[in-house]
């Protein structure tokens, strides 16, 4: 039966979660204040990441936490007072990241990322999108053979165990795909079943603009409240209010604010993360997406440029950016790849919406009926929204979903 439904919040996942549901036959409303894919979507590496069946995990062995201690590192910096006001979640995070605990999280995590691209596939067709797409996968790089040496090890279990596609290139090999880099590098795994996208913005709003030719209305409005009324929801936005059967919260680090007046503790807290466009110098040329493994940052040729994104930052999410870690990322950067001047008028910055245990929520608030989550992706939100859209849709309509939903509901903190 047809319903009622209005999506909260315009990114990769919202977007997902409202084209699946136009697709079942509801009529729907998305609901942001900016145009689709303009936030944290807009600003990611720009990877549907087949091969990320192990989320970020918090540092636990001393030499890497000793590392990270003096807060001059690429791949994470924090500020002391974002590490406090997120202490309390960020110390389970902590406790999540090693032994039989993680184990568990990346069996139940792997049962989504496994999805991806299966879930992209359909969506990139219906919105017309391949020239956005490509599917020849990304360069991970190293510097040091006993590090590469490690990493493939790794690599071969994932192989093993999840289907994870990559060949290991030598320098030659790598010099042969990626002439302009650093030659000093000694090689590069190849992460083969992985897609690449040259404006992750202009695909959530391809995913958009498709939604809309299912019968689907976008609207561009601040959201003021959110009730429920009767055996439905009231949502009171800049524009008016507008009445649902149900509601899909799928609004990334800002989901907390609207669960928290209806009862629910949620330990969301945000990791954000900077992005640069730059031009090439002297007529180089990059082929691939590429990730300098052992400084943390990601060179991507973008529509926009060369895209430099760094890894994350422990702050406080509406803080104003220090953009030391894009400084630092930049100076090595140019010691890998020839880049010209930046071609954006200032940084961009986004949040990432984390949760303790590395899982997004999924499902049903469970103290409020025709209310749904669809948040805390982490860094995959941008991979993992068609897959989240296609779970939701199932579960909206009392199917049963493909995979093990338990892991991924509300009440499990």
């Amino acid at each position: 039966m047809a319903r009622e439904i209005i999506v909260l919040g315009a990114g990769m996942v919202g977007v997902s979660a409202a084209w699946h549901l136009a697709r079942r036959g509801h009529s729907v409303t998305l609901i942001d204040r900016r145009e689709p894919g303009r936030e944290t979507s807009f600003g990611n590496a720009g990877i549907i990441q087949r091969e990320a069946v192990e989320p970020y995990a918090f540092p636990q062995d001393l030499r890497t936490m000793l590392r990270v201690l003096p807060n001059r590192e690429i791949d994470i910096r924090y500020r002391v007072k974002g590490m406090f006001k997120a202490a309390v979640p960020l110390l389970k995070y902590w406790h999540n990241s090693g032994g039989s605990r993680y184990q568990k999280i990346v069996e139940e995590w792997a049962t989504l990322i496994q999805m991806s691209l299966d879930a992209h596939g359909p969506m990139i067709e219906a919105a017309d999108a391949e020239s956005l797409v490509r599917r020849d996968g990304w360069l991970e790089l190293y510097r040091t053979e006993k590090k590469l040496a490690e990493r493939v090890k790794k690599a071969e279990i994932l192989r093993d165990r999840y289907g994870v596609e990559f060949s290991v290139l030598d320098a030659k090999a790598l010099s042969e795909k990626e002439p302009h880099l650093d030659p000093a590098l000694v090689g590069a795994i190849h992460w083969q079943n992985s897609w690449t996208v040259e404006s992750p913005g202009d695909l959530v709003l391809a995913y958009a603009q498709a939604f809309e030719k299912e019968g689907g209305k976008v609207m561009q409005a601040d959201i003021l409240a959110l009730d429920q009324e009767g055996g439905g929801w009231k949502v009171t936005t800049d524009h008016g209010e507008l009445h649902a059967d149900d509601v899909v919260l799928a609004m990334g680090p800002w989901s907390k604010r609207w669960l928290e007046p209806l009862g629910y503790s949620v330990p969301l807290f945000a990791k954000r993360g900077y992005h640069m466009h730059y031009g090439s110098q002297q007529g180089a040329q990059l082929n691939h997406w590429i990730m300098d493994a052992e400084s943390g940052f990601l060179l991507a040729p973008m529509k926009s440029g060369i895209r430099l994104t760094t890894g994350a930052e422990l702050e406080q999410q509406e803080a104003p950016p220090h953009l030391r870690q894009l400084a630092a990322a930049e100076a090595k950067a140019r010691t890998l790849y020839p880049l010209a001047e930046p071609l954006d008028v200032e940084a961009w910055k986004g949040a990432r919406p984390c949760i303790p245990d590395m899982k997004p929520v999924i499902g049903p608030a469970i103290n409020h009926k025709g209310l749904w989550c669809a948040f805390g992706h982490g860094h995959q939100g941008f991979t993992l929204g068609p897959a989240t859209g296609r779970l939701l849709g199932q579960m909206m309509d009392g199917e049963a979903p493909e995979v093990d939903m338990q892991p991924f509901r509300i009440d499990r903190f």
